[in-house]
């Protein structure tokens, strides 16, 4: 019994005020130990140790979406208002544009994803440190603080490991030429980040298509635009602008962009012309 109560001594205090990453590790205690689990049960069931566990809790480690979603199966909570899921999307809505953490929960459980991006290369293929060279231009212009854009890159790498899994999504990739053109971080950044899309247009699953300038009025949007597919089918929208995104289910909304979506991609530079194009551009850089 000494023994025990000693133990119990040692349990650290958390304080769930003291910032959103706390207030998730607080409650993941609160919700274990209403099960009666010890952090090493909680740990077999979700792929860690109990000591990764006891950082999350204490607020020494951040829980990442493949942590919460095994956290949610583990709980019975998939899907539920409760779910550690939709708590991790908020811990990260201050960093993120309205609607963009409620698009990546469609994101991660797609069938088929189509992209179309101008002026920088979709999130969805940035190597980390172009990711981390944009969120530098968004520090010196004093719109997200260091802890937001680390966040931000974080948040990035975590969606791009939610497509390796046992039956990945398809996806279609429409790129202005405007996203090879524009220079982020250096040369070097940039001969790594040409020779990541390569490697994506190669896979199986990737389709990458360069719409040219020279569509001109063609081209049919002037904003970036995601279009998922579901595996019921059903189709998600997801259009943002430099202040906001907005999340768009409606079909007499949604077909009408898959349609248009696909009126672009033919105007697009063919599978094989777009990979010459970003090979010859790699080529040229120092």
């Amino acid at each position: 019994m000494a023994e025990w109560e000693g133990i119990l001594v040692n349990i650290k205090e958390l304080n769930p005020d003291a910032s959103p990453q706390a207030a998730y590790g607080a409650r993941l205690r609160k919700v274990r130990e209403s099960r009666g689990w010890i952090q090493d049960h909680l740990a077999s069931m979700v792929g860690c140790t109990g000591r990764h566990i006891s950082a999350i809790e204490t607020g020494r480690k951040s829980a990442t979406l493949p942590f919460s979603r095994k956290t949610d199966i583990a709980f019975d909570l998939v899907g539920t208002p409760e779910s550690f899921e939709r708590e991790w999307h908020d811990m990260r809505h201050g960093s993120l544009l309205e609607g963009f953490p409620e698009y990546v929960g469609y994101e991660g459980r797609a069938v088929e994803i189509r992209v179309f991006e101008i002026g920088l290369i979709p999130g969805l293929m940035q190597t980390p440190e172009y990711a981390r060279a944009v969120t530098e231009g968004d520090l010196h212009r004093g719109s997200i603080t260091p802890q937001q854009a680390e966040e931000r890159v974080s948040f990035l790498l975590e969606r791009q490991e939610a497509l390796v899994r046992a039956r990945p999504p398809v996806v279609f990739v429409v790129m202005d030429e405007s996203c090879l053109l524009q220079a982020v971080g250096g040369p070097k950044v940039m001969n790594a980040q040409l020779q990541r899309l390569e490697e994506l247009a190669a896979l199986p699953n990737w389709f990458v298509h360069i719409a040219p300038f020279g569509i001109g009025a063609r081209r049919a949007f002037n904003l970036p635009i995601y279009l998922l597919t579901l595996a019921d089918r059903s189709v998600v929208a997801y259009a943002e602008s430099q202040a906001q995104g907005h999340v768009d289910r409606e079909p007499s909304s949604v077909v009408p962009l898959l349609t248009t979506y696909h009126q672009l991609h033919g105007e697009s530079l063919s599978q094989a012309e777009s990979a010459a194009k970003i090979s010859q551009l790699r080529k040229g850089l120092p």
